[in-house]
């Protein structure tokens, strides 16, 4: 028995609630591993390492995601169990911060069980909300939905921020303690809203099932599998240098917490703010028609960190990579709900995230080789390597969405007409601006 509107309302209700915890979790986690860990005295390579090994083995679990998912008949089981054992993992974090004399493996160690347990239950979330959500209304749904959340993920970054700047006179350890005790506290509430869903009934069909190896040797000839390849590979490019922007700040220009935080929200901010009209936009023109747009703008980011590091420039570019993700996050994520069909969507999202894991964690640990390695660019080998995931980006985004195809009907524009009408200069035509109610 499907869902009637009622039932669909309230369990985006709840969805949203469960956001706005999660988000706040996310804003006192996210942002914070990596200056913990180099409160732990860790090196760069070890940096690296923490941004490669979550990546890989949250999307190696995710291989039996989808099997497990099928055997049990219910995507939101799933979800409340391993969103359970994550919030759960946050616990080993605030004993680590208090004793302060850790190993940084031991850390690292506790972070990819974090993000591994929460990955499990990605696809499943996917699938389940691409159920709740209306086919004509996922960009719009979703960029609202991710900017509100956004606010939330930014406003709880830039608390944390304080809340360490504060606890640096006293004990910056206990600082963090209380960051991820909070987090703890955020997530349990997101948990439990997540129990309070309506889930519509899994149907499993045959023709849904195929495996790994299947996948891959439908590389050529398949659309979605060639755009797996390209958002995988466009991750591998960003993650080579994305590790190491809170190295450089921290260690390098020696910022402040607060300045390191609102510098890191300004992109956030940025994001969440664009990401909605990026989602009503892609609703008419096609997903791929803005991921094309916006992918060789991807590749300038570190490019900007390598002319002028003096905070207010970096605020401008944080701009502008916000700008550019924004477009690019919300039109992924959507082309796959298009893309394919509800009985093969769980599993098809478990594999692109296994794609894209590995190729994150490939990057970040080539990043944390060559770091090391690399002559300095003005003063800074950092810089040297953000000139090299600059040139890997822009080759990737020019070159690889030229294989790919729109999966649906959609209008045609130009990319002046597309960049003046998302930056507010020309209306587009046949777009509405709509609220979402609940």
């Amino acid at each position: 028995m499907s869902l009637n509107n009622n039932q669909k309302n309230k369990s985006l209700r709840f969805s949203f609630l469960d956001g706005i915890f999660a988000s706040a979790m996310t804003g006192f986690t996210q942002e914070y591993f990596t200056p913990f860990l180099l409160l732990l005295d860790a090196t760069a390579k070890q940096v690296g390492i923490l941004n490669a090994l979550p990546n890989l083995f949250a999307s190696l679990i995710q291989l039996k995601s989808a099997d497990i998912t099928d055997r049990l008949g219910s995507r939101k089981l799933i979800i409340r169990v391993f969103v359970f054992f994550q919030a759960v993992l946050l616990l080993p974090m605030v004993s680590i911060a208090l004793s302060g004399k850790v190993m940084p493996s031991v850390f690292i160690f506790v972070v990819v069980l974090f993000a591994s347990s929460a990955a499990f239950s990605t696809p499943a979330w996917g699938s389940l909300m691409s159920d709740l959500v209306e086919e004509h209304k996922r960009g719009e749904y979703f960029g609202w939905r991710n900017r509100m959340l956004g606010f939330v993920t930014a406003g709880s970054t830039f608390l944390a921020g304080l809340i360490l700047q504060q606890m640096k006179k006293i004990n910056i350890f206990y600082g963090f303690a209380i960051l991820f005790g909070c987090a703890f506290l955020w997530r349990m509430f997101s948990w439990y809203f997540l129990n309070k869903m309506y889930e519509p009934p899994l149907v499993h069909k045959k023709e849904g099932y195929f495996t790994l190896f299947q996948f891959l040797v439908r590389l050529k000839e398949s659309n979605f599998a060639k755009f797996v390849l390209f958002v995988s590979m466009m991750n591998f490019s960003v993650n080579v240098a994305s590790p190491f922007f809170a190295v450089l700040m921290l260690r390098d220009l020696k910022f402040s917490y607060v300045l390191y935080t609102l510098i890191t929200i300004t992109a956030t901010l940025t994001t969440y703010l664009a990401i909605s009209r990026w989602g009503r936009y892609a609703d008419k023109v096609g997903n791929l028609r803005i991921i094309k747009f916006v992918a060789p703008l991807i590749g300038v980011i570190p490019l900007l960190w390598i002319i002028n590091r003096h905070p207010l420039f970096l605020f401008f570019a944080q701009v502008f990579s916000g700008f550019a993700w924004a477009g690019f996050n919300i039109c992924a994520s959507n082309f796959i709900y298009d893309a394919v069909t509800p009985a093969k969507r769980t599993r098809c999202i478990s594999y692109f995230n296994v794609f894209n894991g590995v190729a994150l964690c490939s990057g970040a640990l080539l990043g944390g080789f060559l770091v090391g390695k690399l002559p300095s660019f003005f003063g800074y080998k950092i810089l040297t390597l953000f000139l090299v995931s600059s040139t890997f980006r822009i080759f990737v985004g020019v070159f690889m969405p030229m294989k790919l195809k729109e999966v649906r009907p959609v209008e045609k524009i130009s990319n002046i007409k597309l960049f003046f009408s998302i930056v507010g200069m020309e209306p587009l035509l046949g777009i509405e601006r709509k609220t979402i109610r609940y």
